[in-house]
């Protein structure tokens, strides 16, 4: 009697611990086979590739025009109000500039040239006039052009940096191309070529008229990158 007792509260003790199971297990299913029914419906979500794990050898080159004119403008915005003159924003610029340089030269060459260094100073020269003008501004400058044999200059029509940029009163004769002038300067250092970059306006004959203004980058190298370039 007590065994057949026994076994009859086993049985009826493992019918409550199904049931059991079965109520709490069933939610888990519902919860399961919905998020399969919403997810079989939906396409999936696409992924997207940090911009850090993006290979340095590919790339678009194209970024919005607005978005550089507004970047600029708030760089420009930035140093007019810690300057007090006209040179002092310049230089600021010019610096600024030289950093963009500095990262700009290493990325194309990357890029470009990954087994190749250029070693003389016409070389590089050229280099930044076609390769790092096409990256930045999407063209090539319009020449490069030899002074003396330390003193180049690269020449541009239209400087993309001086397209939007309205000059304030106090600050006449200020020409941002300063900060092109200090990429130039950037990718030069870069490549181990110490020189000092200006920019200046200078007006081109257009049907007999001085109407267009030409930008030049005057780039005067130092007096040890001559004496490398004599010892080849």
């Amino acid at each position: 009697m007590w065994i057949v007792f026994f076994f009859v509260l086993r049985e009826r003790e493992r019918e409550r611990k199904q049931k059991k199971r079965k109520i709490i297990g069933k939610p888990k299913l519902q919860k399961e086979n919905g998020a399969h029914a919403r997810g079989k419906g939906m396409a999936p979500s696409p992924s997207i590739e940090p911009i850090v794990d993006q290979p340095l050898s590919s790339g678009k080159n194209e970024v919005s025009l607005s978005a550089f004119a507004f970047l600029f403008s708030e760089i420009v915005q930035y140093h007019l109000q810690r300057v007090s003159d006209t040179n002092e924003l310049e230089l600021k610029l010019e610096e600024a500039g030289a950093h963009v340089g500095r990262r700009v030269l290493e990325l194309i060459a990357y890029r470009e040239k990954p087994t190749r260094r250029e070693t003389r100073l016409n070389g590089i020269l050229t280099f930044i006039q076609n390769n790092v003008w096409k990256n930045l501004f999407g063209r090539a400058a319009d020449s490069l052009e030899i002074y003396n044999d330390d003193e180049y200059m690269i020449s541009d029509r239209d400087v993309l940096v001086n397209r939007f940029i309205s000059v304030p009163k106090d600050y006449q004769g200020m020409n941002c191309a300063s900060f092109v002038a200090g990429v130039v300067k950037g990718c030069l250092e870069s490549a181990g070529f110490d020189a000092q970059v200006s920019a200046y306006d200078a007006p081109t004959a257009d049907d007999g008229h001085y109407s267009v203004t030409r930008t030049n980058f005057l780039v005067k190298v130092d007096a040890t990158v001559l004496e490398r370039e004599q010892s080849f």
